[in-house]
């Protein structure tokens, strides 16, 4: 791909946000905890920008079929490991096949093409991919349609397939059982999640017999699980190292780990969960029957059917992420885009991508924390011929204490006087930076904007307006 490919503005879009979270839990680690981070010699919590890119790509792609926002109407990726399993439902619901033979076709071409499933003896994964593959919302119905127009080579074929796949694990169950050191779980025939049997030479062995997918079908899997006009996988990108011949997508979209901007504060919740039925019981004012329960109601007095503890957050967060203008038109031009549908579709994904950046969270307890529902105290965007982090006017964390006190006040407010005035700092001694805009939700800052003398920025009212 060239680099003649245009762009409006400067190459990068530069989006940094702040916001106040109160008592939520966004993210967890392995334990159930909140995740946290070490930066100028205290401890933040952190919000991973996997989480947030989740929500985002989400946000967009549900836009995007509900015929909302600049990409109304626009292809979208899915990330699953359920293609066989949508491939499948696909054929018997639009095609008529039988379920029980559209899952082992599907399976069977996927598999072939190149993609690792699951151990055949495990229901719950026997028919799942190993990896999650992002492929455009439509693959498996284009691969189902591919295998109905070539349903009688690819029946045969698959039938041949399975045949051959069946025999192998039973020689290598056969040849594994028969060693004197073998392990229970080679006896059993061991992992044959490759879709044939064992590993090393068994596996080449068995490999070496499984009939090749026709070369007409493995290009309609490919196709179908390209990139194309997904727009979503132009600005996440994808990685997927199974097949060699199926595109990498190197992002567009650079994002950070959101983190505190002053000490981390945290509060171990403790909550009880009422059991309606034994409160009824307690509560009814006519006699009833002696049963087991009624012994236990008087053994135990509490209304509780269980209690526990959930660690919650609270505090004003720094986020940052980056749109690579050049690298979204790149990636669209790959997908077989021309210039202009390039062009048109790369400002629509830039509008879109800087709507989700400022409207979409994570949803994790979210019914119990409302957390969706929280709007940014700043979002600051600008341009410019480098990628722009603001994160070092963080690394001193903000005390919290009042000013009259040797304190910054409320981390909030505080937050954005340092950001606005490291952009200020920054933009003075950095030409390439320019059209700064800034929008805010509370009206507090609004006001303390009006106040500050320079912030290298233009305010604005809508996310909207955050781009060129």
């Amino acid at each position: 791909m060239t680099s003649s490919v245009s762009s409006p503005g400067s190459q990068f879009l530069s989006l940094h946000l702040l916001e106040t979270l109160v008592a939520v839990l966004p993210v967890r680690d392995e334990n159930g905890a909140p995740k946290s981070i070490v930066y100028g010699g205290t401890e933040r919590h952190m919000i991973t920008s996997q989480a947030r890119r989740r929500a985002e790509r989400v946000h967009t792609r549900n836009r995007a079929n509900a015929g909302i926002g600049a990409l109304a109407g626009r292809g979208t990726g899915t990330r699953t490991r359920e293609w066989a399993l949508i491939t499948a439902r696909a054929l018997a619901s639009e095609h008529g096949w039988e379920p029980e033979e559209a899952v082992r076709t599907a399976r069977a071409v996927i598999e072939a093409t190149g993609l690792k499933f699951g151990d055949p003896g495990k229901k719950t994964v026997a028919n799942l991919t190993k990896v999650l593959l992002f492929a455009p919302s439509d693959a498996g119905a284009r691969i189902a349609a591919h295998i109905e127009e070539q349903a009688g080579t690819v029946r045969a074929w698959a039938e041949a397939y399975t045949a051959a796949q069946a025999a192998a694990a039973a020689a290598s169950a056969k040849k594994k059982g028969g060693r004197k050191n073998a392990t229970p779980e080679e006896a059993d025939g061991g992992d044959l999640a490759e879709g044939a049997a064992g590993t090393g030479a068994d596996a080449s062995a068995a490999e070496a017999k499984l009939p090749a997918l026709p070369a007409a079908t493995r290009a309609a899997v490919l196709l179908a699980l390209a990139p194309r006009d997904a727009i979503d996988i132009a600005l996440y990108g994808r990685f997927l190292a199974e097949i060699a011949d199926s595109p990498n997508v190197d992002g567009a979209v650079q994002s950070g780990h959101a983190f505190t901007v002053h000490e981390a504060e945290q509060v171990d919740d403790f909550y009880a969960a009422a059991d309606d039925a034994k409160l009824d019981r307690k509560r009814s004012p006519k006699p009833q029957e002696k049963t087991a329960l009624d012994f236990l109601d008087a053994a135990d007095d509490a209304g509780a059917g269980m209690t526990g503890y959930q660690s919650l957050i609270t505090g004003t967060f720094y986020r940052h992420a980056v749109l690579d203008r050049l690298k979204l038109r790149r990636n669209l031009r790959a997908a077989g885009m021309t210039e202009a549908e390039a062009e048109e579709a790369s400002v629509a994904a830039e509008a879109e991508f800087v709507t989700a950046f400022v409207d979409a969270f994570p949803e994790a307890k979210k019914n119990s924390t409302a957390s969706t529902g929280s709007l940014p105290a700043l979002v600051l965007a600008f341009e410019g011929e480098r990628p722009y982090n603001y994160a070092a006017a963080f690394q001193n964390p903000i005390d919290e204490n009042p000013v009259g006190g040797g304190g910054e006040g409320p981390a909030g407010p505080a937050a954005v006087k340092r950001l606005l005035k490291h952009h200020a700092f920054v933009s003075g001694r950095r030409p390439d930076i320019k059209a700064g805009r800034v929008l805010t939700y509370d009206p507090q800052i609004d006001e303390l904007l009006g106040t500050l003398k320079d912030t290298g920025a233009l305010a604005v009212t809508s996310a909207e307006e955050l781009t060129a």
